[in-house]
């Protein structure tokens, strides 16, 4: 077998959830939210599976989705895009993956910011590349531009950039974005910009797009997904935004890996984003209301965190918060003797990972929170 993933491990999501099952344990490691779908949505889904096309999609996606992805985009963002932008897959991460595939070639390198979400790596290395890591340093998460300009070679090809910042929840701004397009126009890069999280807002902070940056629309592959918009991740409904002559080589890519997402689901996103704005402020207060509650509780237990502004996710800094093992050590008993699975951060990095932070969705309803910090709180007490 391909020795790539012959001696690849199970991911660490897949690892904690079967452990969290096998427990019994609460689990507030693998991101999905258990709240803050729109029954409107859902029953849109459910119209186009009886009243609509149950056969193949184009591959490029429903036009009605294109279309609807290039008009949202242009109300929240003000960027120009057309349907020729867009390119619809099953997911985000199948996004991804055809972007590296059609950007990436044998030998080249491909930065990406550590912590990274953990696709990143392996699909850079299918592609024949090398993944190069620049560490983003806790607790600020800064993207350090002296960093990121040693780390670039003459064998460099893209830039991998994830915002808002899966797991830590930092948005960036303005100011660290330009640090990345000035790399990419210093050394002709192509920069994969990863956005899924747009618009899972927790502070008063807003997300700037990095086409949004001058001279960018032309060299940002972008992936975007419904799933986060409209908390709904098991759809696996995904996009590529990109220049059309970039898009459409991006769909040669795509058309071998899925071809085609089911068009009810497709039908039922295109009717959410033309019709459902004023679904994310209220989305956005709910999953700010749940962070405050885990907050609130972990901090009474003791533990010390880092304050997300975006995503599902926070950390829990345990040095600082008195526990002297390492994030696996943690997470291994957390889920075994207390009955909470978490994530440790040390799975989305490969060199010099912070092997003193976990990772908690709190994404969760009330009665799920509640059972999380009290399993956390027996977890601290195991290490007393």
């Amino acid at each position: 077998m391909n020795p790539l993933y012959e001696t690849m491990p199970v991911s660490v999501f897949e690892r904690m959830s079967l452990a969290a099952v096998k427990h019994g344990a609460v689990n507030l490691g693998q991101g999905f939210p258990d709240f803050g779908w729109p029954d409107e949505i859902l029953q849109a889904a459910a119209r186009a599976v009886t009243e609509g096309s149950n056969q193949y999609a184009p591959s490029r996606g429903l036009p009605q989705l294109r279309e609807a992805i290039a008009a949202h985009y242009g109300r929240h963002f003000a960027q120009q895009l057309s349907a020729d932008h867009v390119c619809v897959t099953s997911g985000a991460t199948e996004a991804l993956g055809a972007m590296i595939f059609a950007t990436v070639q044998p030998g080249d390198e491909v930065i990406i910011f550590t912590p990274a979400y953990d696709s990143y790596a392996p699909t850079i290395r299918r592609a024949g590349g090398v993944p190069v890591e620049v560490a983003l340093d806790p607790p600020e998460w800064r993207v350090d531009a002296d960093k990121l300009a040693s780390a670039i070679t003459e064998r460099t090809r893209a830039i991998v950039f994830n915002n808002p910042h899966n797991p830590t929840g930092r948005l960036y701004g303005r100011d660290e974005l330009q640090i990345i397009a000035d790399a990419a126009f210093e050394n002709d890069l192509t920069v994969i910009a990863d956005e899924v999280w747009e618009h899972i807002l927790l502070t008063e902070q807003s997300f700037t797009p990095m086409a949004s940056l001058p001279g960018m629309a032309e060299r940002t592959l972008k992936a975007g997904s419904a799933g986060k918009i409209f908390s709904l991740t098991g759809w696996k409904v995904g996009w590529i935004v990109a220049p059309p002559e970039k898009a459409s080589v991006i769909a040669k890519a795509h058309q071998f890996l899925t071809f085609a997402t089911a068009p009810n689901l497709q039908a039922a996103v295109a009717f959410g984003l033309d019709e459902g704005d004023e679904w994310l402020v209220p989305m956005r207060q709910r999953f700010a209301r749940a962070l405050g509650k885990m907050k609130s509780g972990l901090a009474d237990a003791g533990f010390s965190l880092i304050d997300p502004a975006s995503t599902y996710f926070m950390c829990v800094d345990l040095r600082a918060s008195g526990v002297e093992v390492d994030d696996e050590t943690f997470a291994k008993r957390a889920v075994e003797q207390a009955g909470v699975a978490v994530v440790p951060i040390s799975a989305f990095a490969e060199q010099n990972p912070a092997r003193h932070l976990v990772r908690l969705c709190f994404a969760k309803r009330d009665e799920t929170i509640d059972a999380g910090v009290a399993a956390m709180a027996r977890a601290r007490g195991l290490f007393a």
